[in-house]
């Protein structure tokens, strides 16, 4: 990875002088742990998670950068303390914004690609929603079939709009060829969605939680990260009080609730993406917001380092077994002695993600929505 000349070509090195101050970080701090990309690109081949910086929201119809975005989250990053030694971490700068959009798409693509191939985690810093394409064109570059997840308080699928912000999810759910498999939407606030909205995305067996049930069992959203390959996270499922660079809402999740998000998908093993849109610095307020933003990230860290305990699923005796009937089918579900995780098998033997819930309803004679969905899928 450090000869890559497809990687540098389309990075702007970081100047962590303007990033820092006059701070000074001790040995203890994440910013002395990350290999970053100053004036030479870092060897990032122990890497676990690598962060990429995209100042860029043309799609929002604003203009090409969001300014010292980026830089303001990395310097709330940089101050945390390091608590998972057994996590590396890289930050490779941001892409250099294109002469147009889809130039900076192009280039955001090619990188993110070259880095899930390299087997690296990659934190991407927006930018605008949209950008959102360019995370999944990724897996579209390498025809990788994915499951993506979104946590946005709107449903992305305007065609009355010219805004690409505002319309993207048109071009990645219908776009052909296609390598959306499942997609998740997490947190949408049914007063921003048009009730059609909804009816399309359930013939499209896309499974919908609205922002009241997320919060009445965020528990329920870990089985739904976990399968996912991607995952995208717009500020606007937040409320103003716990984001204030936020003015879309006075609604939604809270600093604790995202944070426990961004845990869960640092724990899937599947997941090599996320991306965190919506930021712009100029609405700040004392950065409280590229506060949180660091701090999901750190309990993103928090979330992979506790991955590395989870042992593989064919390691039976690191599970407690439970049988049972599912629809007249004889069902394993398995719960794992070291993170209580839950998964679930269904008629083709295969094991899915699944929660504590799925098996209550099982063993009560009831079919878990989950099973029924995953059925329909196949």
């Amino acid at each position: 990875m450090r000869d890559s000349l497809l990687t540098t070509d389309f990075l702007q090195p970081l100047d962590l002088s303007a990033i820092l101050g006059d701070d000074e970080l001790n040995d203890a701090q994440l910013g002395h742990k990350i290999k970053s990309y100053t004036f030479e690109f870092p060897d990032i081949d122990d890497a676990d998670i690598v962060i990429l910086g995209m100042a860029e929201e043309r799609g929002t119809g604003n203009g090409v950068s969001v300014g010292d975005s980026p830089a303001l989250i990395r310097k709330n990053l940089y101050r945390l303390y390091n608590w998972h030694p057994d996590v590396q971490l890289a930050d490779i700068g941001n892409i250099k914004s294109g002469a147009s959009l889809n130039d900076t798409y192009a280039a955001a693509k090619a990188v993110i690609a070259e880095l899930i191939a390299a087997g690296k985690t990659v934190i991407i810093l927006g930018g605008s929603h949209d950008l959102t394409l360019a995370q999944y064109g990724a897996y579209v570059q390498r025809e990788q079939i994915i499951e993506a997840s979104c946590v946005d308080a709107f449903i992305n699928l305007s065609v009355d709009t010219p805004l690409r912000s505002e319309n993207f999810l048109m071009e990645m759910l219908t776009g052909e060829p296609n390598f959306i498999r499942h997609y998740n939407h997490i947190g949408f606030q049914s007063y921003f969605v048009h009730p059609n909205i909804l009816q399309t995305m359930d013939r499209l067996r896309f499974d919908c939680f609205r922002v009241g049930v997320v919060k009445d069992a965020l528990f329920e959203m870990e089985p739904v990260i976990r399968s996912s390959q991607m995952l995208s996270i717009d500020l606007s499922a937040m409320s103003h009080a716990y984001a204030p660079a936020n003015k879309t809402t006075p609604n939604g999740l809270n600093g604790e609730e995202m944070c426990t998000l961004t845990q869960y998908a640092g724990m899937s093993e599947q997941l090599n993406t996320l991306g965190l849109y919506g930021y712009n610095a100029k609405n700040d307020v004392d950065e409280l917001t590229a506060i949180q933003i660091a701090q999901m990230i750190w309990y993103f860290i928090d979330g992979k380092s506790k991955s590395k305990t989870e042992p593989s699923i064919k390691d039976r005796q690191q599970f407690t077994e439970y049988h049972t009937t599912v629809a007249g089918t004889d069902t394993v579900f398995l719960q794992s002695k070291r993170t209580a995780r839950w998964w679930m098998q269904l008629p083709n033997q295969k094991f899915i993600a699944c929660s504590a819930a799925d098996y209550q309803l099982a063993i009560h004679s009831e079919i878990p929505e989950r099973w029924l969905r995953a059925q329909e899928r196949d």
